[in-house]
């Protein structure tokens, strides 16, 4: 099972309900993962305490993703520590709930934070790691979007709206990366986080019953996807991989 072993793959909003969860998959197929975290310092240091060993270990390094000069320095303590970066997951991500109609909700302060976090984030995560990614000969980002970006149908219309930033963004660096670096997008429906699992009971039973396959996706699930793509689908670039049940033909 250690597909993974010897490489090193750095993983943003590590200690989110998607990220712990991709860290742990990473690691126990072998590669020394690196949390990444903006302020939560101490839950991204118990996380990599709890992974399972590598030879090499594993990191939890401040990468806060609207700071570019953070994740400079971010990319040269993997360098320093580790000497490649073969796997760089974008899972940090930001939204707040915010009804479609309801425009003046939706304020200036929430859309910058939004789109500087969901879009400038990765863009800014790649551009630190890709001469690293590229060095590695066989590197792959893995973009957490949503299906949110096909149906227009999430949180907020800007939250909406910069997933499917993402997926182009996916496209363009897809092509401009090839041949060293693979970039694809993995698109969960709602994931049954335990953010969601704190929401009204109702309003989860209403999402479940408009998924064809009648459930929330599992964090598990789209991990596995990530980790289907590290060591499975190694000839798939520019794509986006839907982990939502079905959810986005209802």
């Amino acid at each position: 099972m250690n597909r993974l072993e010897g490489k090193v793959a750095v993983v943003t909003g590590a200690t989110g309900g998607l990220g712990a969860v991709i860290c742990e998959a990473l690691a126990r197929a072998g590669a020394n993962v690196v949390a990444g975290y903006n302020r939560s310092s101490d839950a991204a240091h118990a996380l990599v305490a709890d992974l399972p060993a590598t030879a090499n270990g594993h990191l939890a390094v401040a990468a806060p993703v609207t700071d570019s000069a953070a994740l400079g320095r971010l990319a040269r303590q993997v360098q320093a520590h580790y000497g490649r970066c073969d796997i760089l997951v974008n899972c940090a991500g930001t939204t707040r709930f915010v009804a479609h109609v309801d425009l003046d909700g939706l304020d200036d302060v929430l859309i910058d934070s939004i789109l500087a976090t969901n879009v400038r984030g990765p863009i800014a995560c790649i551009r630190a790691l890709a001469p690293l990614l590229k060095a590695s000969g066989d590197g792959l980002v893995v973009n957490i979007s949503s299906i949110a970006a096909r149906t227009a149908m999430g949180s907020n219309i800007a939250y909406c709206a910069s997933k499917a930033a993402v997926d182009n963004l996916t496209q363009s660096l897809a092509r401009a990366l090839a041949p060293q670096v693979r970039v694809v997008s993995v698109a969960p429906g709602l994931a049954d986080t335990e953010f969601v699992q704190g929401l009204a009971q109702d309003w989860r039973d209403e999402q479940a019953a408009r998924t064809p396959l009648g459930r929330l996706a599992l964090p598990e699930e789209v991990a596995q996807a990530v980790l289907a793509l590290a060591c499975h689908l190694t000839f798939t670039t520019g794509a986006v991989i839907p982990v939502d049940g079905g959810r986005s033909l209802s």
